[in-house]
């Protein structure tokens, strides 16, 4: 599974829109995604109703209740959108709602990204069956790729349809639930054809951010400082990791000085990462299982969509000082411009943070 960054990191959203609607490569995997969709529609049972019914679990009663406060919290504070999705419930009997497969050549980090009509490319494709991406990811590697499959514990339809709180968005820490529901949230906020990065980070920084005051408002404490240092520090890091073998696969060498130079990364990678689970985080294990097993271009491929522009958004959010109307504005007007623009915005604000955020236009 990949590395929680915080949680939202560790799934990979499914945009079903793009299942739904889009010319699919076979029938057999448009029946397969639509057939998912539906069961889900089906299962679905009121919120309110089950935290009234006293059959409800104590425990499950107690988080859906506290859901329910943050559901509007979004719409409120965030002006995330108003409307029915999270006010149900589905419990499922899978650790994951959605298994996607990512796949890229073995000497680029560049993801090989699956195109439909409505809402644009995207860098994976998901399955509601594992077995069927695991025969997805065998189908690709047979054509020279290579390939990781991650789990998604809750994805977005982009407002088509009123989805759903899952049980899988559901665990122990509290705040990866809430930071969950902000980031689905804010994909049905603003969602730009063809630009996962841009969306990805942006539904990233709302749920970092979202989070922060949610519990401010309710007079907490801040997210663990520790914890999130550890996630920003692991991000960083393998971020690093993934330019690293990008610059590799740029020189004039061969592909085989290419793998002994992308191995030596990695172990570099893993040595780094053993070192600071036992001088600073050594009771924080989030992240071992994903270092502990075999790296490889596609495995990195989420890392750059889901956390690279963040430091960008969070840059903007504060020469709006805070103000999330603002910043929603701009966003907006930023989502608006080619790509190109775009990425040169997001850039030079990442590196001198002192552009202002584009006004609407």
């Amino acid at each position: 599974m990949f590395p929680r960054l915080p949680r939202s990191t560790a799934l990979l959203t499914l945009s079903m829109l793009v299942l739904l609607l889009a010319g699919c490569r076979t029938l057999g995997y448009y029946a397969h995604v639509s057939h998912g969709q539906l069961a889900l529609m089906a299962r679905r049972e009121p919120i309110e109703l089950l935290i009234a019914d006293p059959v409800t679990e104590p425990a499950l009663r107690a988080q859906l209740a506290e859901l329910r406060e943050a559901r509007v919290f979004a719409s409120e504070r965030l002006g995330l959108p108003r409307n029915r999705s999270y006010t149900r419930y589905v419990a499922l009997d899978a650790p994951y709602v959605t298994w996607n497969v990512f796949a890229a050549p073995e000497f680029s980090v560049e993801a090989l990204t699956h195109c439909f009509p409505v809402a644009g490319c995207v860098a994976y494709r998901g399955y509601f069956d594992p077995d069927k991406a695991k025969r997805e990811a065998e189908r690709l590697r047979a054509r020279g790729y290579q390939t990781w499959i991650g789990g998604a514990e809750a994805y977005s339809t982009l407002g088509w349809f009123a989805d759903p709180v899952l049980s899988t968005m559901i665990g122990t820490n509290s705040d990866d639930t809430i930071g969950l529901l902000f980031h689905e949230l804010a994909h049905q906020w603003l969602y730009v054809r063809d630009d996962t990065a841009f969306n990805e980070s942006l539904a990233t920084f709302v749920a970092r951010k979202g989070l922060a005051e949610w519990r401010q408002t309710r007079a907490e404490p801040p997210p663990d400082r520790e914890r999130d240092a550890h996630e920003r520090a692991f991000t960083e890091r393998a971020l690093e990791l993934r330019e690293t073998l990008a610059s590799i696969y740029r020189r004039p060498i061969t592909h085989e000085a290419m793998r002994t130079e992308r191995e030596a990364a990695i172990a570099t990678f893993r040595a780094w990462h053993a070192e600071a689970r036992r001088t600073r985080w050594p009771d924080d294990p989030r992240f071992d299982r994903w270092v502990s097993e075999p790296i490889n271009n596609a495995k990195l491929v989420p890392l750059g969509l889901y956390d690279g522009w963040v430091p960008a958004f969070e840059a903007l959010f504060r020469q709006v000082d805070g103000d999330w109307e603002a910043f929603r504005a701009g966003v907006e007007a930023l989502a608006r411009r080619p790509k190109a623009e775009r990425d040169k915005v997001l850039e030079e604000v990442t590196e001198e943070n002192s552009l202002t955020i584009p006004a609407c236009a």
